[in-house]
């Protein structure tokens, strides 16, 4: 959670500064504490961010810590895509065959980054590095909101990608030809269906209601915008999504599988990121299944329409 590019300080989430004295400092933590205690009306995912947040800086050796690696200091974190935090682990012992991929995860959302901070910080000339975090996190919400939506769908890409070789997904696939900025951040094949998949990052704690995304850092329709985009592809190429799936950081949500029911005609989930291989694998409640020679059917249909962002 305090690793997204959107993402509050933990003295941010506290509501302190971050040269507050020790003794205010757990003051404030006790007040944060019974202020979004659920048990008291307060909201479970932000209870969950200021325990969190008490971790990372609750005492010296931590705090010290904390500071020199997010971005007060000089230790912090780049965002880069090669940056070790950010790279697939290593697994050099494991040879089981991958999930079939197509596509550049985040690709769209860097590149449309890299312009803006360009623009922004060194008025289109080249920056010694547009990912250090300390230029990143003084950008303007739009240009952090890019690398993080990017970063959201690297790590789920690195996820899908271990599911086997029964899988094949596509990442940042442009859905409308006219419209540069529509586009469908995974498409996910395999015998428990046809998905479409929105890769998320608000920065903050998100929760559902009446089938859609709510929170103070939520724009717009997140999960209306994601089906009718998977029904106008899905017509394009004459498949069936069995359902849509948005993928959110596991500290922004205080339901770790929250099945939304049918929206628009489609079943639709939240989900935290460590839970998405399970409900890929076992699907969605009211999800047709896809099998046979069905599967092969439409991995070909899709193989022939679809086109990147």
């Amino acid at each position: 959670m305090f690793d997204s590019p959107l993402s509050a300080s933990a003295y941010d989430v506290l509501g302190v500064t971050p040269d507050v004295s020790d003794e205010d400092l757990r003051k404030a933590y006790r007040l944060r504490l019974r202020q979004t205690h659920p048990d008291t009306g307060g909201d479970a995912a932000v209870f969950v961010q200021v325990q969190r947040a008490w971790d990372l800086v609750g005492t010296p050796d931590a705090r010290a810590s904390y500071d020199r690696g997010h971005g007060f200091g000089d230790d912090a974190a780049s965002f880069a895509p090669d940056a070790p935090q950010w790279r697939p682990p290593s697994r050099s012992a494991d040879t089981r065959p991958k999930a079939r991929s197509f596509g550049q995860p985040g690709g769209w959302r860097r590149e449309r980054y890299l312009t803006l901070i360009r623009e922004w910080a060194g008025r289109g000339v080249d920056l010694p590095d547009p990912y250090d975090p300390a230029l990143v996190r003084s950008a303007p919400h739009e240009v952090r909101r890019l690398l993080a939506d990017a970063l959201a769908e690297e790590a789920t890409a690195r996820i899908v990608a271990e599911l086997g070789m029964g899988y094949t997904v596509w990442h940042d696939v442009a859905a409308d030809p006219r419209d540069p900025d529509a586009k469908l951040d995974h498409i996910v094949l395999g015998p428990s269906g046809l998905y479409a998949v929105l890769s998320e990052d608000f920065g903050a704690p998100v929760r559902t209601r009446r089938g859609e995304l709510i929170g103070d850092a939520v724009t717009g329709s997140p999960v209306a915008h994601l089906v009718l985009t998977a029904r106008g592809l899905g017509r394009a190429a004459k498949v069936k999504f069995s359902g849509a799936i948005v993928v959110l950081p596991d500290d922004d949500v205080s339901v770790v599988i929250d099945e939304l029911g049918r929206v628009k005609g489609l079943p639709v989930a939240v989900v935290g990121r460590a839970a998405l291989a399970t409900v890929l694998r076992r699907g969605i409640t009211g999800a047709r299944e896809i099998g046979g020679n069905e599967l092969f059917d439409v991995r070909t249909r899709l193989q022939q329409i679809v086109r990147f962002a």
